[in-house]
């Protein structure tokens, strides 16, 4: 008898399991999709700079920010599922039109900058590979354009998800730049704080280029559009947990591999595509090619999500119509502004001339300040009772959110204080 109760134990516990994995499989993707599309052409330029110009010494703010990305991505989720209503909406309903306009309109200018870094990126990573922009932006533009016009939320998350696993690029280029594991193991759990432009801009920009105010926008929306119920919320929980881990060990090896080959051999770069062309005579061609082909898919990627983020994010606060489970004559403002987004961003790569490194590190640095006044809003609404119920942060949750707004607010202000001062800018980096 004790033998067929162990049988049956441990096929209930076998089918426990199992129904717990299609559980979490059927509500994945808007932690994931959000976490790894974070990983974009600005992001990966702002985490090969870092690692370039800085070597492992800004690798200790990883663990900070993975720690803060968990908990606020986790709060967007939350306030999607108990309310069934995008940020922007609930920001409408609660702070008023003319709080949620100039917001919308900053996250606007901002996300129009990230859709430019995105589609020069497509247009750096080919162009390594002697494809030149004329041709590639183009295509990049139709493909993504006709991925979400044409499709549904369904068939654009399980592509979404497809993209995610070629990150993996960038862990094998982290190993195959041979660094210098305990270097990077002790910078990475001892902080390496200074008080230089230079270091705080590239920390505002990590913060801003991980914990970018879009994403909580478009995580919020995915979520509500995905009709994930309270009940399934725990796997929605890990959902997000999941994908703030990954994106931070994917930005950890982009560093390493920038510290370890660049930072050494005292090269300077300003972009991803400098990075990959540099990695070439010093961690090989393969690695370089892994890392042009990464930051292809993670600008591709990117540059269909932001546009649609932003798409949401506006539409949700004026009150339009809006989802990808909509055709464009139900939701005409929705599908009008992502396509205008696309058009504008991938117009302006093609100008000979165009600062587009100005404007793909900028919109990180400018991320980072906004971001502070996007978790306000969040906070105060997280906490309303009328709204959350039960579901309401824990005192925890609110500190650990609190000390991050001021610790970015007294960052923003250091950092805008010397740009005032020579040297400036991005011309203060090492």
């Amino acid at each position: 008898m004790k033998g067929i109760k162990s049988v049956q134990d441990y096929f209930f516990k076998r089918a426990g399991f199992i129904a717990g994995l299609m559980a979490f499989l059927a509500v994945i993707g808007p932690g994931f999709i959000t976490s790894n599309v974070d990983n974009d052409a600005g992001g990966i330029s702002t985490y090969s700079i870092a690692g370039a110009h800085f070597g492992y010494r800004l690798l200790w703010s990883m663990i900070p920010i993975l720690i803060i990305l968990i908990i606020i991505q986790e709060m967007s989720a939350r306030m999607g599922v108990v309310t069934g209503k995008g940020l922007s909406d609930l920001i409408r309903e609660k702070f008023g039109l003319r709080s949620t306009f100039y917001l919308l309109l900053a996250l606007f200018f901002t996300n129009l900058g990230n859709v430019m870094a995105e589609f020069s990126g497509v247009a750096a990573s080919l162009e390594i590979f002697g494809v030149s922009k004329y041709i590639s932006v183009p295509i990049g533009a139709i493909f993504v354009w006709w991925l979400v016009v044409k499709g549904n939320y369904k068939i654009v998350e399980r592509v979404f998800l497809g993209a995610c696993i070629f990150y993996v690029t960038y862990i094998i280029s982290g190993f195959l730049a041979k660094p210098d594991w305990n270097n990077a193991l002790i910078a990475t759990v001892k902080p390496n704080f200074d008080f230089q432009t230079g270091y705080l801009v590239m920390l505002v920009g990590l913060v801003g280029t991980t914990i970018a105010p879009w994403m909580q926008f478009y995580l919020q929306a995915s979520v509500v559009e995905k009709g994930i119920k309270i009940e399934e919320y725990k796997h929605s929980r890990l959902d997000v947990v999941v994908g703030s881990i990954v994106v931070m060990i994917v930005a950890f090896f982009i560093i390493v591999a920038c510290a370890a080959t660049l930072f050494k051999a005292g090269i300077r770069i300003e972009s991803a595509k400098d990075a990959a062309l540099a990695l070439r005579p010093l961690a090989g061609k393969y690695c370089a090619a892994l890392f042009a082909f990464g930051l292809l898919n993670a600008s591709l990627f990117a540059a269909s999500i932001l546009p649609l983020s932003t798409a949401y994010t506006i539409c949700e606060g004026m009150g339009f119509e809006s989802g990808l489970d909509r055709r464009f004559r139900d939701a005409p403002q929705f599908y009008g502004l992502y396509t205008s987004l696309i058009v504008v961003g991938a117009g302006v790569v093609l100008i000979p001339g165009f600062p587009l490194l100005t404007v793909m590190v900028g919109t990180q640095v400018i991320n980072g300040i906004l971001l502070p006044f996007v978790l306000i809003f969040m906070l105060v609404l997280i906490n309303r009772k009328d709204l959350m119920g039960s579901h309401t942060n824990s005192k925890t949750f609110n500190i650990i959110v609190w000390i991050t707004v001021v610790v970015l607010i007294i960052l923003n202000l250091f950092m805008l204080i010397t740009l005032v001062l020579p040297p400036t800018g991005l011309k203060a980096l090492p």
